[in-house]
């Protein structure tokens, strides 16, 4: 058959129906996947040892003819093959136990190269962990060692064996190749063309060949999403003509003037930069990212007045009701002066009250409405909604997110994230949306130690805890997991509540966890707000949602289970009064150490934001939102920044000057996307 890079791999020689079903468990069904399956690491056999340096439990590269083979049993009854290699130097002998059948592999004569642990047996013997035929008998070969790539493999498909698929087969697929990107751009970016890329992942010369064909291949990543970001954004600002808000400075001022503290400098640009946005005539769709305790409540306020004193009603949704509480308490305190109170509507309200709030809502008495899902409800109709704000925006599905706006006529949007996000990850998950960073903390906040202790400092953690609790403070203890398990050995909250009870009291500790009903787990949270119950044992349900002052110490057990944007996330819930507090990891794991160890020495989330990418990738950071449903494979995360800033102006001047990529030049990547992407056509449709 012709080839064809979007033929079934199955065609291909040396593959058949077996093996295509292995290589689909890899995501590689068509011929043009195969190419893309590219190396996951590489061995560097660049650098050649000769055989008469070798040392005992060093590791080796060489290269040396096969001067004789032979297969010896041993008294365990296992056979070993042998082959004795010979260079310029002197000899090696190499052994593979259990592996005879090498015998019809490694023939007298062919010149091999060798890279593994060298060992002492009966004299020095080399244990390759992998092998290559350079030459067969009588032919020359290369005068130095090569970088043998390593493929993800699957079970029934070995990474050898996929090397051997692709390599005979690797010149006539990238014949098939054509590069989107003009030559122009190419030099701009510093990247290689295609061709050449996809030839030095699977046949590098160097290491630094590999790299350089793996960014390429990453600048095609971000650049495809970028694309499809820079579209949805062009298609969103072209559609959202909303209200043009007049800055009257009536009730905003007054705010300002009665805070009962002063705003940081990161607010104050956050506020002027919501405010350019919904004074123009183009809706605001923007994200304000803060950090645990920078203020972006009162951030928001001020957008929300500037909607109320254009006589427009403004709305905030919280996942939780304690959440929405929350809201609801300090912006009564805050608009306390203004003589203004928010409604709340949240589900716990008795069905008269939620009827009045209902009322209010529709004839336009509220101004300001604090709520959770009872805000999207069909019963809830907005007179005049002109800014809605999303708290916590991740926990929201698109579609309810969605239906909040549609209770207005196109009303503004501003989303809210308490979770700290790398800029990377920003202009990757968030591209399409305008994103305000808040990272300076409000002054008059107590300081915040974090400490790694071992399983010997219990007694004293418990004697300082007990010491709190005397003072009138409050603390947590948190759990990775709610129940026992045999096969897990971690202690459990709901074990460790009982232990607690025997040690501080019945009445003194509390209880909540993700199986509980929800009702429960609130009335729990409440007890613990209201200092009804001092100490509460919880797991990670506490992440988001309650915000107890004086709440000083927080003891997280298994600290080693947690990721490093998670913890800071939990220590938020500690350090908000004005007293001293302490978050004491708790963790028995060597290997653990040294990344709770970084995470003690910073409470900068945006800094633990970017350990915690380096270290677990971006996958599990992404949360709901997807980058249009395709992974980012070749991209790393920690060095190709400056790619996705390239890939992000690129993208951008392409779709500025032609927004559906109908031209000739651009139908590669209008191709591409349509096929990569789940909404491409959605997108990408001509208009």
């Amino acid at each position: 058959m012709s080839l064809e890079l979007n033929a079934p791999v199955k065609f291909l020689k040396g593959v058949g129906p077996k093996r295509a079903e292995a290589l689909a468990r890899l995501g590689v069904r068509t011929v043009g996947d195969l190419l893309y399956h590219v190396p996951h690491r590489y061995l560097d056999a660049t650098t050649v040892t000769p055989f008469a340096r070798a040392r005992a439990g060093v590791e080796l590269t060489g290269v040396g003819r096969v001067v004789h083979t032979g297969i010896i049993p041993t008294r365990r009854g296992l056979r070993v093959f042998r082959a004795v290699l010979k260079d310029e130097s002197g000899v090696l002998e190499c052994a593979w136990p259990g592996q005879p059948f090498l015998e019809r592999t490694i023939k007298p004569g062919q010149l091999l190269l060798v890279t593994g642990p060298v060992r002492y047996y009966h004299g020095r013997q080399l244990a390759p962990r992998e092998f290559i035929i350079l030459a067969e008998p009588g032919e020359e070969g290369p005068d130095r060692g090569v970088v043998l790539p390593v493929y993800p493999a699957t079970e029934g498909l070995s990474h050898k064996q996929i090397r051997a698929l692709i390599h005979p087969h690797l010149d006539a697929l990238l014949e098939l190749i054509r590069d989107p990107h003009p030559p122009a751009l190419r030099a701009r970016v510093g990247i290689p063309e295609l061709r050449l890329a996809l030839a030095a992942v699977h046949r590098p010369g160097t290491p630094a060949d590999a790299e350089a064909g793996r960014r390429r291949l990453a600048f095609d990543e971000f650049f495809d999403q970028q694309l499809v970001q820079a579209r949805a954004r062009f298609l969103a600002k072209r559609a959202r003509t909303g209200i043009s808000f007049e800055l009257r400075r009536e009730l905003t001022t007054a705010l300002k003037e009665h805070l009962p503290f002063t705003l940081t400098g990161d607010q104050r640009k956050a506020i002027r930069e919501i405010t350019d946005d919904m004074t123009a005539r183009e809706r605001m769709h923007r994200l304000l990212m803060g950090d645990v305790g920078t203020g972006k409540t009162v951030v928001a306020l001020f957008a929300m007045l500037l909607a109320v004193e254009n006589e427009f009603q403004a709305a905030i949704m919280a996942p939780t009701e304690l959440l929405a509480e929350q809201h609801h308490a300090t912006l009564t305190r805050l608009l306390g002066p203004l003589d203004l109170r928010p409604d709340l509507l949240i589900g716990r309200l008795s069905p008269a009250e939620k009827d009045a709030a209902r009322d209010r809502i529709g004839r336009g008495a509220s101004r300001i409405v604090v709520g959770t899902h009872a805000l999207i409800q069909e019963s809830v109709a907005f007179r005049r909604l002109g800014l809605a704000v999303v708290d916590e925006q991740h926990r929201f599905g698109v579609e309810q997110r969605a239906a909040l706006v549609e209770k207005g006529d196109a009303p503004d949007v501003l989303l809210l994230t308490a979770t700290p996000i790398p800029r990377s990850l920003a202009l990757t998950l968030y591209g399409d949306l305008d994103v305000t960073r808040l990272q300076e903390r409000p002054p008059g906040r107590g300081h915040l130690k974090t400490a790694l202790r071992t399983e010997s400092a219990r007694p004293k953690i418990y004697d300082f805890l007990k010491k709190e609790l005397a003072a009138g403070r409050q603390a947590y203890v948190v759990y990775p997991v709610i129940d026992e398990s045999e096969k897990v050995d971690l202690r459990a909250a709901t074990t460790m509540a009982d232990a607690l009870r025997k040690i501080f009291g019945d009445d003194r500790v509390g209880l909540v966890h993700g199986r509980m009903k929800a009702e429960d787990r609130d009335r729990a949270m409440r007890a613990f707000r209201d200092n009804t119950v001092p100490l509460l044992v919880a797991t990670t349900v506490i992440e988001v949602g309650i915000d107890v002052p004086n709440a000083t110490v927080m003891v997280i057990e298994h600290a080693e289970r947690f990721g490093l944007a998670q913890l800071h996330q939990l220590r938020g819930r500690v350090g908000r009064g004005s007293e001293s507090s302490h978050c004491i990891l708790l963790s028995d794991v060597p290997e653990a150490t040294e990344r709770l160890r970084a995470f003690t020495e910073t409470t900068d989330g945006f800094a633990i934001a970017e350990l915690d990418l380096r270290e677990r990738g971006m996958g599990e950071l992404a949360g709901a939102r997807q980058s249009g449903g395709a992974a980012l494979r070749f991209v790393h995360w920690d060095t190709d920044l400056p790619l996705l800033e390239a890939a992000r102006t690129a993208a951008g001047a392409i779709i500025a000057a032609d927004p559906a990529l109908t031209r000739p030049e651009h139908a590669a990547y209008r191709a591409r996307i349509l096929q990569r992407y789940e909404r491409g056509f959605e997108l990408f449709r001509v208009g």
